[in-house]
This record gives C-alpha cells, structure tokens and sequence, in this order.
C-alpha cells in the first residue's frame, strides 16, 4: 500500500504543474468554528494537510533546550491504548504518512493520505494530539537518536558558525539558541516535560491549517471538528520578546583545523510586514539571493574564484528580522572575499541597479512562483506560509504584481536602509587569514555556465 500511496504522489506532482491563479483558496470554517484555507484539488486521490500551532523551539525552558524537537520525534510513538509499535502499525496499515517538525516560531504537523483512508488518518492525528504516551522506551531511543545528532553538530562547522553568529547578533535571546539543545539539556526533558509541551502549546486559537486534495468545504468542516474540536480552546503562551539585531560591527572566529573557512554575515533586515520588504526582497535576489545571476556570486565566485558558495537573504522571524550572507571560502581567501563582498553591499547602496538588471529579476521572480505550485504537497506548504506571514488570502493571486511595481527607486531606498554604512555581524569557523589581499583580476565568464538557484521561499 505504501508504494501505491508513493506512486500516486509522483502522480500529484504531475498533475499539479498549473499556474498559482489556475486554482480557488476557499477559507472554510467548521461547524465548531476551526478554520482552515482549502484548495479542492481531485485529479489524484490524495489529501495533503500542514497544521503549525505558534510555540515552536523558541519558548523551550533554558534548561530543557530541545524540548520542542524532542515532542516532534515523539509524537507517532504511540498514542491513546497503542504503544509505539501498535500505532506505527495502525499507521502502516492506514497507508497514511504523518510527521511532526518544529521551528524557532511554529510546530508543525504534516499529513498525507489517500482520499479513502481519510477517516482513519485524520483519526491517528487526533489521538497523537489528544493523548501522546510518551512511552519510557520510546522517549529513551528519540533521546538517544537527538543526543548522536547534538554530539555531530558539535564538530559541523556550519552549524558552529550559525550559533556564533546567531549569539553575536541576537545575544541571550531564545532565537539564538540551539533547537536541538545541548547534550546536557536534552538529557534533562522527562515525560512530564513533554507533556506539558504538548498541553500549552497544541491548542485551537494559535493553529492555522492549510489543506489540498479531493474534499469538499463541507467534508473538511466535519474532520477539522472530529481531529481539533477536543483540543484545548486557548494555548498557554510563552512570551517571546521582540528583539533589535546588533547593529555594531563584530566579527567572532571559531579556529578549527579545516582547510576551508564557513563563513556567516549579516545585520538587521525587514518583517514580512514591513512595507519594503518585497522591494528588499527583489533587490537581494540581484545581490546575494539569485544563484548565479547575483552580484556576489559573479564577483565573487565566478569572476575571482574567491568562493566555492555565496549567498545571501532576508531571513524575518515573529519577533526578530535579520539579514544574513554566508560565503564558503579556503581560509587564505576569507580577508579578501569579505573585502569584496562588503565593496558590493557599499555599491549597491551607492549606485542602485540598472533598468535591466531589475527587470531581468523581475522575469526571474515572477516566472518561477508556478513553481511553489507544482504539487499537492508544495501547495499545502504555501498555504501554510501565507497564513503565518499573515499576507491575506488574495495574496496569491496579487503577489506577482508587487513584484512587478517595485521600481528602481524602491530599491535605492532599500538598499541604503539595509546597506549603507552599516559593517556587517561575522562569524568564522576554520582558520582564515583575515588580511584582504590584493583582488585578483576579473576573468571573463560565460554568461550562460551554471544554472539559476531556486529563490528562497519568503513569500
């Protein structure tokens, strides 16, 4: 049953492929008043759920650090009269496949299953949310596998600099703390720990549910109040404090014995509701977010050699926004590789971008947002996220035209409020020579290599 349920999502991406205005949003409330936005999709079989409840790693007690992450591997161990290997096989046999995952601001559920199974799979997401067991052998062997993964961060120099950088910008904040937790933290969660979790946080008033697949409004009402109807009508919420980046200069360096420095850089960017994001937005895509077609990356990587990665992007947060680069580079390179990266953030505050240079990225990040769409799954996901960005339900069929409205002025204007004079945040793990060398010259490079990367998905 699980190769048909596999067969039949390639089946879902395939029939999915249409442009974003080619389908209706329809925001359904059930008869008990949980609300959801629906996409009736019924070329293939299959009903595809996300469901985030605000409360994600960033509200774990300091001394239980992973408590979030520990509830999301935990969740399918058994619930109600089933012990973990009762319920993965209620689960098997349901042919349904539901995860659990957590951010530093959402914990999210993901469901899929084929439209006959429905009753049965939403049944298995209600009692895992109304009565997880958290079993002693359970929580023992998850404890065991977060421990092996914290251990391998530890040496991971990407995740090295991503703390150090998140601890120079944001300081004590419970954005700057790790997910994961620590060996020590991690040891410490108990089951009271994660069931207490489970009660302030999964609840019905901050949950948004996005759903895609061969249900009606008024089939979706009557599963929204058997799944979510007994959940606790308020979350018991754990204050997180809005939080201004470090806007001085700071570089952190990490020396490990790696040939090759990782490198993170950054300052205070935009809130998705700030009226210059989308105009910051399209102009990071020009500088540091496009792939090849990015100013860094030409100068950077293709031109001077100086990288094996660049990138940059906006990265807003419920209570923090933040604007963050990262450059792979050989430890000789990493004093002359951040010399000319800061030379691009100045020259894009200081000269803007050509009309055809915009326009080029217009076509880009217009052309491409189909393809958020290209599945059940990518669907669902995008509901998700234009619910939690708080963007509207037309956003969708609108989001294009912001796009295309955004002028060279706007992006003057944003480039000097992200850009202009401000040395960036910098951590550093390897053992880089910090002196900025001469520049090597620019060489010629075809303006047909590589390929274009996917913008990142900030809507």
């Amino acid at each position: 049953m699980r190769k048909i349920l596999a067969s039949l999502i390639l089946l879902a991406v395939a029939f999915a492929a249409f442009p974003a205005q080619a389908f209706e949003i329809k925001h359904v409330v059930s008869p008990g008043g949980i609300e959801a936005w629906l996409v009736e999709e019924y070329e293939v079989p299959i009903i595809t759920m996300e469901v985030s409840w605000e409360g994600g790693s960033a509200t774990d007690p300091a001394a239980k650090l992973g408590l979030a992450n520990m509830v999301s591997g935990l969740l399918d161990e058994g619930a109600g009269d089933m012990d973990s290997n009762a319920y993965q096989k209620r689960l098997a046999t349901s042919n349904a496949s539901l995860s659990y995952s957590e951010d530093k601001d959402y914990f999210n559920a993901h469901l899929q299953t084929l439209a006959e199974n429905r009753d049965e799979a939403f049944a298995l997401l209600q009692i895992a949310l109304a009565a997880p067991r958290f079993d002693a052998e359970a929580v023992e062997r998850i404890r065991a596998q977060i421990r092996s993964i914290v251990v391998r961060n530890a040496s991971d120099p990407e995740f090295i600099a991503s703390q150090a950088w998140m601890k120079a910008i944001l300081g004590k904040h419970p954005y700057a703390r790790p997910s994961s937790g620590t060996e020590k933290t991690v040891a410490a969660i108990d089951q009271a720990d994660l069931k207490s979790y489970v009660k302030r946080t999964i609840a019905r008033d901050n949950m948004l549910i996005g759903v895609v697949g061969p249900i009606t409004p008024a089939e979706l009402g009557a599963l929204l109040d058997k799944t979510f109807g007994g959940l606790p009508a308020t979350a018991t919420r754990t204050k997180i404090a809005d939080v201004k980046p470090a806007i001085r200069a700071t570089t952190k360096i990490i020396r490990q014995p790696f040939p090759q420095s990782v490198v993170l850089f950054g300052g205070a960017g935009l809130m998705r509701s700030d009226p210059d994001f989308v105009p910051a937005y399209v102009m990071n895509y020009m500088l540091g977010g496009g792939g090849f077609s990015s100013r860094l990356t030409g100068e950077v990587r293709e031109k001077r050699g100086l990288a094996y990665s660049i990138g940059t992007s906006l990265y807003p947060l419920r209570h923090a926004a933040l604007y963050m680069g990262q450059v792979g580079t050989k430890n000789a390179s990493v004093g002359t590789a951040l010399s000319l990266i800061r030379q691009e953030f100045a020259r894009m505050a200081d000269e803007g971008v050509s009309a055809e240079e915009l326009a080029d990225a217009k076509t880009y990040l217009t052309g491409s947002y189909p393809l958020r769409f290209d599945s059940n799954a990518k669907i669902a996901g995008e509901l998700l996220a234009i619910q939690q960005e708080n963007l509207g339900i037309g956003y969708v069929d609108h989001r294009n035209e912001l796009i295309n409205a955004v002028t060279q002025a706007d992006i003057a204007r944003v480039a000097k409020r992200l850009l202009a004079d401000k040395a960036p945040v910098v951590a550093i793990v390897g053992e880089p020579d910090m002196s900025a060398k001469p520049l090597p010259p620019a060489r010629a490079v075809d303006p047909d290599a590589g390929t274009r990367h996917n913008e990142l998905l900030v809507h």
